[in-house]
């Protein structure tokens, strides 16, 4: 039996506090500068610089749990240690002071946390200086974007919202240019009638083949009338771009921009539940075509069993790709901001990938329903106060917040991965 044993079972002081209850797990004698790590336990210190110095593991040496930061002296748990058992304390100084290498090893401990703590005062300052810059960078970005926008730099097409009962000659002279170059030769002719909403109404086939607007290419005739129906269908203009899609649906084009980032499986599937027609079904046979459809056909049939196995495929493995794959299809009308959306799905999926790694090598998947439901449960609280919030808040502030989730994205998760892969570098280098 241990000496320790002898005097834990004697008691110590009159306080009956036992000596085994203020003792080191590693040498199981009264604490001596007890050091305790973030898991709770306690050991002496010049025990716990031996346990790092033979092992060079940042780790509890009876829990396995890393700790975090450099251990400090536990400064009210040493002086109840002294007060109680102050000559045991007194012999176990003067045992250690004479001992070389318990000394050097409370040496090369001390100068390790000095490392670490100069290491972190420079990350610590670097990160500090690239979050800055990237900060000023994005509210530059963001006010240069509004700028833009209020000052007709971006221009809003307002047909998108603008019956076509209402339209005046210069609405339908817009329409007819936005078709494409060749209806150059039309547009005059269309303005010196003073053809507005009303009378483009009531065009046929036989009135463009007629006198004034002698339209005798039966194409021309086609893709005019193909288009005047689609008008009359939705009662406005459809979107042709990002610009006029965010005009006739603010709130929503507001609420995918940051859905689809923080939450694209729910926002792919709330897009089947409650926008079909309109936002799923373009999506679906724009990502994931059949050989038959035609790439300029304007009526979206149903997805076939193939469309639908090999979306359902992605959206459960990769959904950030569907997000890809649309912006790619419009890389011709949105250059920048496609690229910037195909970035920031490549940026978005990495954080993923690396989330799901962590968790499996923290043995933390089995919370992974628990996660699942509480992120649903969040979405839902979040959608519900976006609901009321949209009305009340100024439109400056939501187009500030659209262009912000958009371009600034790519930037802030880019800075999210590298601050994650350099944690963990510096981790594995504990």
């Amino acid at each position: 039996m241990s000496g320790a044993e002898v005097r834990a079972r004697s008691g110590s002081g009159a306080s009956g506090v036992s000596e085994c209850v203020l003792s080191c797990h590693c040498c199981y004698d009264v604490l001596v500068n007890p050091t305790t790590l973030t898991c709770g336990h306690s050991f002496c210190r010049h025990c716990l610089a031996q346990w790092w110095e033979s092992s060079r593991r940042t780790e509890c040496p009876e829990c396995r749990e890393p700790w975090h930061g450099f251990p400090k002296v536990n400064i009210l748990l040493r002086d109840a240690v002294e007060k109680l058992h102050e000559a045991d304390v007194r012999r176990r100084r003067e045992e250690i002071q004479s001992n070389v290498r318990i000394s050097r090893s409370l040496l090369a401990f001390q100068r390790f946390g000095d490392e670490q703590a100069n290491h972190r005062s420079a990350a610590g300052r670097a990160g500090s200086f690239c979050s800055g810059v990237f900060l000023t960078l994005s509210c530059v970005t963001v006010m240069l974007l509004m700028y833009r926008w209020s000052s007709g730099g971006i221009r809003h097409d307002d047909l998108v919202s603008k019956p076509i009962s209402r339209w005046t000659v210069d609405d339908v002279t817009l329409w007819l240019e936005q078709l494409g170059a060749w209806t150059n030769q039309y547009r005059g002719t269309f303005s010196r009638e003073q053809v507005n909403g009303r009378l483009l109404n009531l065009l046929g086939d036989d009135e463009l083949l007629g006198a004034p607007f002698l339209m005798e290419n039966p194409a021309h005739r086609r893709a005019i009338l193909q288009e005047l129906h689609r008008v009359q269908t939705l009662g406005v203009k459809p979107p042709r771009d990002l610009w006029e899609y965010k005009v006739a649906n603010e709130g929503k084009s507001l609420f995918l921009v940051y859905a689809l980032k923080d939450s694209p499986r729910l926002s792919l599937l709330l897009l089947y539940l409650f926008d079909y027609d309109a936002s799923f079904l373009p999506l679906i046979h724009t990502c994931c075509p059949t050989h038959s459809e035609q790439s300029e056909s304007t009526e979206w049939v149903g997805p076939s069993q193939w469309q639908w196995a090999w979306f359902v495929v992605k959206w459960l493995m990769l959904p950030y790709q569907l997000l890809a794959e649309f912006a790619c299809d419009w890389l011709s009308v949105h250059y920048w901001t496609s690229r910037l959306v195909i970035v920031n799905a490549v940026l978005l999926s990495l954080r993923e990938v690396h989330a799901m790694w962590s968790g499996w090598r923290r043995g933390e998947l089995r919370m992974l329903p628990h996660r699942v439901f509480a992120h649903v449960w969040k979405m839902g609280i979040h959608s519900v106060l976006f609901l009321f919030l949209w009305p009340l808040l100024p439109q400056c502030v939501w187009n500030g917040l659209f262009y912000w989730g958009l371009y600034c994205s790519p930037a802030f998760n880019t800075h999210t991965l590298l601050q994650q892969l350099l944690r963990r570098t510096h981790t594995h280098q504990a």
